[in-house]
């Protein structure tokens, strides 16, 4: 794997630096001290040490509706069909921003093309983003005027439950704007299959479960935002913003199972229903005020309180006898609190920029639980502290990023409290090669706190013999990340190779146990020693005629990743993770066509596999029209694949398939119009509280 890796970057470094150079009208950077560009029409990318900068010419923008049309040309981004948002080529989480105010997929929608004056893509985060998702994308507007703008759409599946619904509006006056948002995501599906093995001795004996299992099963996703701001040039910016999601889930199995224990054989029915529900109001308050030509202090307080809750019931019986092999009620209920503040301050330096500032998040959870062990009422906070400081500038053709941050993670169960303050350095350097080629360096140290249901006593019934419960004693695992990226574009290529390498000290790691309390196994969590994972990811887009009539964008990244257990055993695998995205546009009309090959990625004591895609979709637009055509899943259902490793002491595999999504095809129509300008604030600060606590 090494070699292949090593060959790989190697070869791509013959070829892009074999690569004519070609010339472009850019702006002399020499005195620049601070990481930012001047941008020229005529410039399409601006390569820096944390970001890359994009601007569009006339054509792009007379083509687009709307910024999120925009979006969707940059090679890094792509339009996912399914969900009807843009995500990452590369995978992982994304955060939008307008103008530094974080922004949803409707509030992207709202901004006319005309209105964007470029588009900030962070491949390395700023500290105050870096906690929050592994790419951000800025998209830089206009100033202000009086205006408004509404729109509507809907996508839905003409033989099963699936439907995408949004409605947004803004309005401006003076220096005040209103904006209102609804958003609907339904899934209902009455025909996903499920197989489920376990294989495992206990006592001396050899069990075998064989299940086969059929669901009915769906979700209902919906978010009310209301937003006011006011914004005084120069001055200080106010946004109040009250958020509703409301969120119900459930699923409805019935099933049977070959039941084995060494040579005696049984035929066992089941059944197998779960769902949970929450609404969490939620109140955002942001305030930012210029002291001065150099200084800005901005602070931002989020804050939610609500209830969720969750069952689950399952039984197994023998077949005729009735006689039950397990019965598992779980009703837990949740009283949550959830609160964020960050308070941070910039100053502008002749040399550079100093951002410093300081966060704290608490999530408060009381627990009224039912389950296997009984009943039980506990109560469990998880409160993070981090500070952080960070100066980024420019000499010639170096630019960099140097951070330092303080990082305190204390969390407290009813069985146990950990408390460490971790110090969380980061380093970015980059370096202009060319005009169109350049190389960068990261390297970055950061705790990782485990998730409520990680850290969840709760117990709940797998199969015979098996249970599943959390580990209150788990601690932080300590991540340090290291990057070299090379990156190459001109009219027709967009091309990065980063060789990568991830070490993670005291892993989170799943795994099986002998369970005394149940006397079966149970599947758990540890801080296992240690895991790593290095590679090369090789992404970028071709466009063969230097414009959108053919857009071909591809990620592959071979990987090859360890993990050594507490005991020390040492797990390994490797992988070669793609990604391939067809794209063609012509006046008023597109077509995209999304596949890959799923592989089998390390996740504790199991391999899964990530979603399979196979989707091909078509749009036209008609003037504030847009209608759309698609299937997905072109010929398969989407399927899901997990392994247990041969270090398990369970023999576990599953095989998950959603038959409603096989050959899926989508009618969608939207409406967006605009007249006029809008508000929107430049915002320093963007926190989120956490999610709901469901196990």
């Amino acid at each position: 794997m090494k070699k292949t890796i090593t060959s790989l970057f190697f070869l791509c470094g013959i070829f892009v630096f074999s690569q004519e150079n070609i010339k472009k009208d850019t702006a002399d950077q020499s005195n620049t001290k601070e990481i930012q560009a001047v941008i020229l029409k005529a410039q399409r990318k601006k390569q820096f040490s944390d970001k890359a900068v994009y601007t569009f010419d006339k054509e792009a923008l007379e083509k687009a509706r709307y910024a999120k049309d925009l979006l969707q040309t940059l090679p890094e981004l792509q339009l996912d069909p399914v969900s009807n948002t843009i995500t990452s080529t590369k995978g992982g989480t994304s955060l939008f921003l307008i103008n530094g105010i974080e922004a949803t997929d409707l509030q992207i929608r709202s901004v006319p093309p005309s209105e964007v004056v470029k588009v900030e893509y962070y491949d390395i985060p700023p500290a105050r983003w870096a906690s929050r998702a592994e790419t951000v994308i800025n998209i830089i507007t206009k100033s202000n005027e009086t205006g408004y703008v509404f729109g509507a759409d809907a996508r839905a599946a003409l033989n099963t439950g699936f439907v995408n619904a949004s409605a947004y509006a803004n309005f401006t006056k003076g220096k005040n704007n209103f904006g209102l948002e609804y958003s609907l995501n339904l899934r209902d599906y009455n025909n996903r299959k499920v197989q489920s093995i376990y294989d495992y001795q206990l006592n001396g004996e050899h069990y075998r479960s064989d299940e086969n299992r059929r669901d009915h099963f769906g979700y209902t996703s919906q978010n009310i935002a209301l937003r006011y701001t006011r914004l005084v040039p120069d001055d200080y910016a106010f946004q109040a913003k009250l958020n509703m999601d409301i969120f119900s889930r459930f699923s409805k199995g019935t099933g049977a199972s070959v039941f084995t224990k060494d040579s005696f054989i049984e035929e066992h029915e089941m059944f197998k229903n779960n769902g949970s529900d929450y609404v969490i109001p939620k109140l955002d308050l942001y305030y930012s005020k210029k002291i001065n030509s150099k200084d800005e202090v901005s602070i931002n307080l989020v804050g939610s309180a609500y209830s969720t809750n969750t069952t689950e019931s399952a039984r197994e019986w023998i077949v005729p006898s009735m006689i039950s092999v397990y019965d598992n009620v779980m009703v837990l209920k949740t009283e949550q609190t959830n609160f964020v503040g960050e308070l941070a301050h910039t100053h502008d330096f002749k040399a550079g920029k100093l951002s410093s500032g300081y966060r704290i998040s608490s999530s408060t959870i009381s627990n009224d639980l039912n389950n296997l062990a009984g009943y039980s009422q506990y109560r469990v906070n998880y409160l993070e502290q981090y500070f952080y400081s960070e100066f980024s500038g420019k000499v010639d053709q170096f630019s960099y990023r140097l951070g330092a941050g303080l990082t305190n993670i204390h969390n407290k169960s009813a069985e146990n409290t950990f408390d460490e303050w971790s110090f969380t350095p980061k380093v970015i350097l980059g370096y202009q090669l060319k005009n169109n080629q350049s190389l960068r360096f990261t390297s970055s140290y950061s705790p990782t706190s485990p998730w409520s249901s990680a850290l969840s006593s709760n117990v709940v019934q797998q199969a015979p013999n098996i249970v599943q419960r959390g580990n209150p004693f788990l601690k932080s695992q300590q991540n340090f990340s290291n990057n070299l990226i090379y990156s190459f574009n001109n009219k027709y290529f967009d091309f990065n190779a980063a060789l990568f390498y991830r070490y993670t000290d005291r892993v989170i790691n799943q795994y099986y146990v002998l369970d005394d309390t149940f006397g079966g196994y149970a599947l758990t969590y540890e801080n296992g020693k240690n895991a790593q994972r290095y590679g090369i990811q090789l992404s970028g887009s071709y466009k063969p005629f230097g414009n959108n009539w053919l857009v071909v964008k591809a990620v592959l990244t071979p990987t090859s990743e360890t993990l050594r257990t507490s005991k020390g055993e040492l797990i390994k695998n490797d992988y070669l993770s793609n990604s391939f995205t067809l794209f063609s546009e012509y006046k008023s009309f597109s077509i995209q066509y999304m596949f890959n090959i799923p592989v089998y990625t390390l996740n504790g004591a199991f391999l899964n596999t990530n979603e399979n895609q196979n989707h091909i979709f078509a749009s036209y637009r008609l003037k504030s029209w847009s209608f759309t055509a698609g299937m997905y899943w072109i010929g398969m259902p989407s399927e899901y694949k997990t392994k247990s490793l041969p270090e398990s002491l369970v023999n576990y595999s599953s095989h998950t398939r959603i038959m409603n999504n096989k050959s899926m095809f989508v009618l969608g129509v939207s409406f967006d119009f605009s007249k006029g300008k809008k508000t929107e604030l430049q915002r320093k600060l963007n926190n989120e509280t956490a999610p709901a606590a469901t196990f």
